[in-house]
């Protein structure tokens, strides 16, 4: 689609007044009321499209049009919907140049209004389609246009209520949409879409069934997708197995595939009984294996289906009676061949003209690597690593092959090195940046998203789609955070960029560490939860900050939420409102109990409050989940918003310490960068002008008794937050941090200076030294080491080269500093430079930096987890600080292995790579970085000079 098509969905509704122009069609005013009109010959779904556009009108305007199949008893304006080719399209819209152009696509429809269609019918708008998917795109096209959201039944969202009802209706046709099967993976349902349906939505089924695929169908439809792979967990019936389904699916025409652990449509868990019908091992029980394919392929011989090829264990599990990759590359292969001739058994005529698929899913992809050969007319589906990094995209000779390629990508997932089902937070940039690359290398045949159980993956699912559907405008990185405002706008009105603004910022705080990590554990095995990461006495406190950020977002949809219009309100709290409030407990229950354990060792009667604050998050999250499934639209979602998938320890009330304090001295201080349990000197970190930093300093009490104090500074330049108070032992009140800054316009002039701040109160005093630099930087722009240490985004560079290989590109949004910078894919398949040409070659990013001191150092290279491109490539860059040697380093974890980098690198969302360094002289300094292997995304580096203290996430940047 090109931008008429937004144009035309938001087209204005217009007055009565300019109803006699061409373009003009009036649906629904006081005095006329439309009729839709379809073929009663026609297929099944114009029936159901006709009948889902008159309920869409009547939530507009409250009138359901009448629907009929006989046009000559129409009178007054009528809406005729059906296939270009049909005899009712032909009759309406004989001479339509537009429908005209509609023969020989795929999935395309066109909108034109006819004058004059019968006597009786002064206006005809025809919705035509080249096929009947496409006739439903335009229906739903219109749907949208008069303010009918695709998610008005499964997110709750009202149309807004209008009295009249006009359009205007330019000539148009769409184009093909950019990925032939689009649609969506229904999986690990058992927490929330097999509840809900079996316990409130379809009772008497007690399981998934045709009522609640009639539900996911017409969303699919409704969001311009085709294709689905249906719900397959233990515990969830077979959906063949279901009576109903298979015909539900063919009335809405859309069509069926399998996953990767499925082959020819079979749901293993479901439809395979290991007591009764044997091992699922192709060596030892080929002919009753070959009998259970066949049956079904029998089955679906008139169905449109695409076969996933190949094969797994019984449920997601590795192929039975293989030992190595060398054993199951010839089994496999002769697995594909015996497939493909129970396929042309029941589907004579040339095989390559049957959809079928292969995804080289976890130890399958290694197998693909040792050898095995896939008929060339077979779809490649590519996966990601299950966390949104996609292990392999299609070389130069792969993407010759004429079943091209696909992707597999999750937003939701179960396994190892953790679960995250219970809230959607993948980045939208991170699935932008992914999906672009997939199609600009060719993986447009098919895209499958595994949603989970759709809520709350409803915005992810949205934003899929609609690259599927059409890629052009996301060809901008900037426009991953412009989808998200439409999206808002669409749904909140003129509250949509305030909405957009959180919700960009609660992906932003998942990107560092997503809610379901928090607790520090992993899975398979099941470890208990850990103390965080999170460094609570540097960085101005990492913890606090990010306990900071997430009350910001509380309290803006706390206040949003009383100022939403009463029929937003659902559709604000399961989009907004849940997902913001649940993340924000989840990480205050953690970094609480972080708090709780270090101020205890730091002898803070203020433990037991964060103890208690740490039990209350919790509390909130049961609180909020209880209204989602009891109280949320009557009801309506009861059980489909589980708060513990799989009961992890993650999920469950938090472990606090045991918290014994001393009776000692009544307070105490800790400025920034001391643990008073560790010991150590009383002194602040050191002040670098032009750094505009601030440090912490803290005063809490470590008795139950009142404490007044005061602060003095023993000089002017040195400014605090507040210069006395009291200490009561009141929660809240029992701790107070002050912030400590330079006043540099009245600091000495000398390079290094000090001073100091004493603190004093119920008979105890305390000296904090509080130290100063002022380098001679008048001229220089660039990185400045401050304590030994430099922190630089990539983004921020002082200088880009780009040569032939690998351009270096920015990226907006993507990252943790929210804009990286990526060595571009293009030009697609050159090999990487030559190593020992680097220098006048490749791509090249160059960054000043200053130091203050002379040190060894070495620097740290924070990127995001990207996978190589393929097997051609790594994920490598070079080095190197004043035109120094050059070093190489790879980036790349093996996820094929699953190894214990890549688990923390997934977790983080970060790769990080530390790199020894020469001896740097105090002065200025370049850092330079080449590009060597396509489709790098660097984040941010550290240039560490002995004085660089763990940190978890971004360090502020040392930028003069």
């Amino acid at each position: 689609m090109k931008k008429i098509f937004y144009l035309i969905i938001f087209a204005l509704l217009l007055p009565p007044c300019v109803e006699a122009q061409k373009d003009i069609f009036t649906l629904v005013t006081k005095t006329a009321k439309v009729s839709i009109v379809y073929d009663k010959a026609s297929p099944k779904l114009d029936s159901i499209a006709a009948h889902l556009l008159a309920e869409d009108i009547q939530r507009v305007t409250s009138y359901k049009p009448a629907v009929i199949n006989d046009l000559s008893v129409a009178t007054g304006n009528v809406i005729v919907i059906g296939a270009a080719a049909s005899p009712l399209i032909r009759r309406v819209a004989g001479r339509s140049s537009v429908v005209g152009r509609l023969k020989g696509k795929w999935e395309c429809f066109a909108l034109t209004v006819m004058d004059k269609p019968q006597a009786a019918v002064p206006k005809a708008l025809v919705i035509a389609g080249s096929d009947e998917r496409g006739m439903a795109y335009g229906v739903f096209t219109l749907s949208e246009k008069i303010g009918v959201s695709p998610w008005y039944w499964w997110a709750d969202v009202p149309a807004k209520q209008q009295e009249s009802l006009i359009i205007e209706q330019p000539d148009f046709v769409s184009s093909p949409p950019c990925v032939k099967y689009r649609g969506i993976f229904i999986n690990d349902e058992d927490f929330g879409l097999r509840p809900w349906a079996s316990k409130t939505y379809d009772p008497e089924l007690g399981n998934i069934g045709p009522r609640t695929y009639a539900k996911v169908f017409e969303l699919l439809l409704r969001l311009k997708a085709n294709f689905i792979w249906p719900a397959m967990h233990p515990g969830t019936k077979a959906f063949y197995s279901v009576a109903g389904n298979k015909e539900m699916a063919e009335l809405y025409d859309i069509v069926i595939g399998s996953s990767h652990a499925e082959p020819l449509l079979r749901n293993n868990v479901g439809e395979w009984n290991q007591r009764t019908m044997g091992d699922f091992n192709y060596l030892t029980n080929k002919a009753r294996i070959d009998r259970y394919w066949e049956n079904r392929v029998k089955e679906l011989d008139t169905s449109e289906v695409v076969f996933t090829m190949g094969m797994r264990g019984v449920h997601d599990g590795q192929m039975e009676g293989v030992k190595s990759a060398n054993d199951a590359v010839p089994l496999l292969e002769q697995i594909l061949t015996d497939q493909r001739e129970l396929l042309q058994k029941y589907y004579p005529g040339d095989i390559t003209t049957i959809p079928q698929v292969f995804t080289p899913y976890k130890e399958v992809l290694g197998f693909y690597d040792n050898g095995l050969k896939v008929p060339a007319d077979i779809t490649l589906v590519w996966p990601d690593d299950n966390y949104g990094y996609i292990q392999r995209l299609s070389n130069e000779a792969e993407q010759k092959r004429s079943g091209r390629a696909g992707v597999y990508y999750h937003v939701s997932y179960w396994g190892r090195p953790h679960d995250y089902l219970w809230l959607s937070s993948t980045h939208p940039a991170l699935i932008r940046e992914e999906m672009m690359k997939a199609y600009e290398t060719g993986a447009q045949r098919v895209w499958v998203l595994n949603v989970g159980d759709i809520k709350p993956a409803e915005y992810d699912m949205q934003l899929f789609l609609d690259m599927a559907y059409d890629v052009t405008p996301f060809k901008k990185s900037s426009y991953s955070k412009e989808h998200l405002l439409h999206w808002d706008q669409r749904i909140f009105g003129a509250y949509g960029g305030a909405i957009t603004d959180i919700l960009w910022r609660y992906y932003n705080l998942a990107f560092d560490r997503r809610p379901e990590f928090m607790g520090w554990s992993q899975t398979e095995p099941i470890t208990n939860t850990a103390y965080t990461s999170y460094n609570h006495f540097f960085y101005g406190d990492e913890a606090q900050r990010r306990i900071d950020a997430y009350d910001t977002l509380e309290n803006a949809v706390t206040m949003l939420r009383q100022k939403v219009a009463r029929t937003d309100a659902a559709p604000f709290y399961e989009l907004v409102y849940y997902p913001v409030v649940g993340a924000a407990e989840m990480n205050k229950k953690f970094l609480y109990r972080d708090n709780a354990y270090l101020y205890a060792r730091q002898k803070r009667i203020s433990a037991y409050d964060y103890a208690l604050k740490s039990t209350e998050a919790y509390d909130r999250i049961v609180k909020e989940t209880g209204y989602y499934n009891d109280s949320l639209v009557h009801g309506k979602w009861r059980n489909m918003m589980s708060m513990a998938p799989r009961d992890l320890p993650v999920f469950q009330p938090p472990v606090l310490p045991s918290i014994v304090l001393p009776k000692e001295k009544p307070w105490g201080i800790s400025p920034e960068g001391y643990d008073s349990a560790g010991g150590g000197a009383l002194v602040l970190p050191e002040f670098t002008r032009g750094l505009q930093q601030r440090f912490f300093l803290d005063v809490f009490l470590s008795d139950s008794a009142k404490v007044p104090w005061k602060a003095v500074a023993s000089a002017g330049w040195i400014r605090l937050s507040a210069l006395r108070g009291t200490l009561y032992p009141q929660r809240d009140s029992n701790q107070q941090r002050l912030w400590v800054d330079v006043n540099w316009s009245v600091a000495p002039a000398a390079k290094r200076f000090q001073g100091r701040i004493i603190l004093s109160g119920a008979g105890e005093q305390f000296t904090v030294d509080v130290h100063a630099l002022r380098p001679d930087l008048d001229a220089f722009h660039g990185g400045v080491e401050s304590n030994g240490y430099l922190s630089i985004y990539a983004a921020h560079y002082s200088e880009l080269v780009n040569k032939s290989y690998f351009p270096w590109e920015r990226v907006e949004g993507l990252g943790h500093t929210e804009a990286a910078m990526r060595a571009s894919t293009f030009p697609l398949y050159r090999p990487s430079p030559d190593l020992a040409a680097i220098k006048g070659t490749a791509s090249r990013l160059t960054y000043k930096f200053f130091t203050v001191r002379t040190a060894p150092a070495s620097v740290i290279f924070y990127a995001l987890p990207m996978l190589p491109l393929n097997k051609n490539y790594g994920m490598r860059c070079a080095f190197c600080i004043d035109d120094g040697p050059l070093q190489v380093f790879d980036l790349a974890a093996n996820s094929i292995a699953r190894t214990e980098e890549w688990k923390q690198d997934v977790l983080s969302n970060t790769a990080i790579r530390r790199m020894p360094g020469p001896v740097l002289k105090a002065g200025k300094h370049t850092l330079s970085i080449y590009a060597v292997d396509p489709g790098v995304v660097l984040d941010r580096m550290v240039i560490d000079m002995g004085g660089f203290e763990p940190a978890y996430s971004i360090v502020k940047e040392t930028r003069f």
